[in-house]
């Protein structure tokens, strides 16, 4: 790991220590936790309240110490929404998987769902400054498509994390695809202190070292 990328891992991992989190759990708690994610890939879909209550003692605990942590989102209807890297909210990353479209809660974690679950993925998403249709196949941490989304960028906005809102509000929603070099350096330039950009590749080895370790 280079020592760029090393640097980014510690630093969302300060701003939101999923794993970390996830360890302080009791064992049910963090196998329901496990059980939520899967649930994206398996059925499509979150699991409901109800699902929730039969995999552990108490329901209403659970929840609690799960949306204490930022570990999940629950809508206003009581229901969960989403878990990193996933959400039932009609974001910008559409994740193929399993034959299930799913929505990602930013770029990163959309590229995170392959290496996790060892599945194939079709991410389908958009640059954010050109509008341009982002097309990325993935096997693992391989990209499949390379000749077509090689020079695609992972841009993050580091500042969005400021103020203590819930991750999936705010910085998810500047965690970015941008489709080339030319544009990344572009969209750097207009801050370049709060912003950061990845090549492709590297934005996949930094998914996959923040996710995977949530399934283990």
């Amino acid at each position: 790991m280079n020592k760029k990328l090393e640097t980014a891992l510690n630093r969302l991992n300060q701003i939101l220590p999923l794993k970390e989190r996830q360890d302080l759990c009791p064992l049910e708690i963090k196998a329901l936790h496990q059980q939520i994610l899967r649930s994206f890939v398996e059925n499509g879909r979150s699991l409901t309240r109800a699902e929730m209550a039969q995999q552990v003692s108490d329901v209403n605990e659970a929840v609690k110490i799960l949306q204490s942590n930022d570990m999940v989102v629950f809508g206003e209807d009581d229901e969960l929404v989403g878990a990193y890297p996933f959400t039932m909210e009609e974001r910008e990353h559409k994740i193929l998987v399993n034959g299930y479209q799913v929505h990602a809660m930013c770029a990163l974690d959309a590229l995170a769902v392959s290496p996790m679950f060892n599945m194939d993925t079709e991410i389908n998403s958009r640059c954010r400054v050109t509008g341009n249709p982002i097309r990325i196949q993935q096997g693992g941490t391989v990209i499949g498509n390379g000749h077509e989304a090689g020079g695609i960028y992972f841009g993050i906005v580091w500042g969005a994390a400021e103020g203590g809102f819930c991750c999936a509000n705010s910085l998810c929603m500047e965690m970015v695809f941008l489709k080339d070099d030319g544009i990344a350096q572009q969209w750097l330039a207009e801050d370049p202190t709060n912003r950061e950009i990845f090549t492709l590749q590297d934005s996949v080895k930094f998914s996959n070292l923040f996710f995977v370790p949530l399934m283990a």
